[in-house]
């Protein structure tokens, strides 16, 4: 009995995976090994970045807190840990966004916090 061979799905299946590749440079967009190789390891890429995409946010949001803050006359530690007892439920998203484009809102939650 001859071997079955389901070329239909293969070939959807290489396809798929060609699709991703567009844009790729050389051999990494046309050639069905090296794509694929290409693809996976950037499926991994944006995997493993997804994740880091929230620590660095969170860093750039502290950093932009720690300068509103410090031209207070506070340290970021001093102010969130007088935030968190005042009990202000604002997270770091809003309160960096307060900083940078808000000063006058961030300061009258600095003067509350004092």
């Amino acid at each position: 009995m001859p071997r079955s061979v389901n070329s239909v799905a293969s070939r959807a299946r290489r396809k798929k995976v060609m699709k991703q590749a567009k844009g790729y440079f050389g051999r990494r967009k046309n050639v069905w090994t090296v794509a694929k190789n290409a693809v996976e390891k950037a499926m991994q890429y944006a995997y493993r970045d997804r994740r880091n995409k929230k620590r660095t946010f969170r860093a750039l949001w502290i950093t932009r807190i720690n300068a509103g803050a410090r031209m207070h006359g506070m340290s970021y530690s001093q102010f969130m840990g007088k935030v968190k007892a005042n009990n202000i439920d604002l997270n770091r998203k809003v309160l960096a966004d307060l900083a940078m484009n808000h000063p006058d809102a961030f300061k009258a939650i600095v003067e509350k916090v004092k």
